[in-house]
């Protein structure tokens, strides 16, 4: 008889691939009768649900993996009264989702002293109509040159919303009249103007999910389908290491556990450039070759929230991060010391001894799975979704291949680049 059934929920939107293989992998590692903490647990998986409900409600769950606080407004309220009535811990905390845009993630790395590009804020171009716009604009709007913005920045730099949105509204400006045209196009949108780091010799996104860590080799410019290139260990050990340092501190800075940073590297040095990304592609057609990386980190870190009773950190606490940007010591040695306020809040160690003790079998369960027909089947729905009918079996060949190519180079010895 267990002492207590642990409840994960999965609060899903457009999702199909990666929900069907968290909950058979989450099937297969029969969890039931775990040893934890002198308890005895069960364990039990299900999607969540949008209905009313009473903010006196009782919640089920202890974890709940969210894809939807980002954008729908009644699931992120649920998840909010729940975390704050009934203490449910959440992938990312709503608070900081909803309130800190990409913008703010530049502002506040930047005086962490990460090298962000030199970014401008634009007022938007139009206005929606409103009572007390036109006094307001008559009064404070100051006269600005475009021409000299953009001078001040240097061509080329980028054009991009300030609350960012997969590559949305993404404008490379290589002159003056490029970039009167896009401003002029931006309608309402308030923009941010970012300097381009170039020319850079990488661009990686790592991505991070709890302390685990993936670092992709990524194309932009490639068809959606080939951005995430396939390589393996394509770093030097200190550059791995300053992507996950900073990936960490932002994550923990923000109150992130699901969280990717894009940095470009210049002249030896990786630049941020787009770490507000707290609700990542998680689909196999984007991610192939690493989605069963993602699966399984995934799979790890939301079980041993649930299990632990990991608390929810509802408050952001920055000021030990301001205190180490305060130091006089190189930049290098500031970063590293806010990787190790990240490792304390995401208990690195004792993460890494539940995964050894409890998730041992996960890496033999993942490599039988991955080459399953219940795979197949999840990636030949997703491909069916997205694709028109006569490119279907041609991508779901193409993405099926790439898995069984991570099920050869890394599936057997598990994962080359995680915790």
């Amino acid at each position: 008889m267990a002492d207590r059934t642990v409840n994960i929920g999965l609060s899903l939107g457009a999702d199909i691939c990666w929900p069907i293989c968290y909950e058979s992998l989450f099937e297969r590692l029969q969890l039931d009768g775990m040893k934890q903490l002198g308890k005895t647990l069960d364990f039990n998986c299900e999607r969540v649900t949008i209905e009313p409900y009473s903010l006196h409600q009782p919640v089920k769950y202890d974890v709940v993996i969210d894809r939807l606080t980002h954008w729908y407004s009644i699931s992120r309220e649920w998840i909010k009264k729940a975390i704050l009535i009934n203490d449910l811990y959440v992938y990312n905390n709503p608070w900081s989702l909803q309130s800190n845009e990409k913008h703010t993630s530049y502002a506040a790395m930047i005086r962490l002293g990460l090298p962000v590009p030199e970014t401008w804020m634009l007022p938007p171009k139009t206005y929606d109509p409103s009572d007390d716009l036109e006094a307001t604009l008559r009064n404070y709007a100051k006269m600005f040159s475009l021409d000299e913005i953009g001078d001040k920045i240097g061509y080329p730099f980028f054009m991009k919303p300030y609350h960012g949105g997969g590559w949305k509204g993404v404008t490379k400006i290589d002159n003056v009249e490029g970039l009167h045209k896009a401003y002029d196009a931006s309608g309402t949108e308030v923009m941010n103007l970012q300097a381009a780091v170039l020319p850079h010799d990488w661009f990686v996104r790592c991505v991070g999910l709890g302390p685990q860590m993936r670092k992709v080799n990524y194309d932009p410019g490639a068809p959606l389908h080939d951005r995430y290139r396939m390589d393996i260990d394509f770093l030097p050990a200190e550059d791995q290491a300053v992507l996950e340092d900073m990936t960490m501190t932002i994550n923990a800075f923000f109150g992130w556990d699901f969280n990717s940073c894009e940095s470009l590297r210049r002249d030896g040095i990786w630049h941020p450039i787009d770490f507000a990304n707290a609700c990542p592609d998680s689909q196999v057609t984007s991610l192939h070759y690493h989605f069963p990386w993602l699966i399984k980190a995934n799979l790890r870190w939301s079980i041993f929230c649930a299990a632990t009773d990991r608390p929810m950190r509802k408050n952001m606490d920055w000021a030990p991060f301001y205190k180490i940007a305060d130091k006089d010591i190189p930049p290098r040695e500031k970063l590293s010391e806010y990787a190790k306020i990240a490792h304390k809040r995401f208990e690195t160690e004792k993460f890494r001894t539940f995964c050894r003790k409890q998730l041992g079998h996960l890496d033999e369960l993942a490599y039988d799975f991955f080459g399953s027909s219940v795979m197949r089947d999840a990636i030949h729905q997703k491909v069916a979704s997205l694709f028109p009918p006569h490119e279907v079996n041609e991508f779901t060949e193409l993405f099926w291949d790439r898995v069984q190519l991570w099920r050869a180079q890394e599936g057997q010895q598990g994962d080359q680049d995680g915790f």
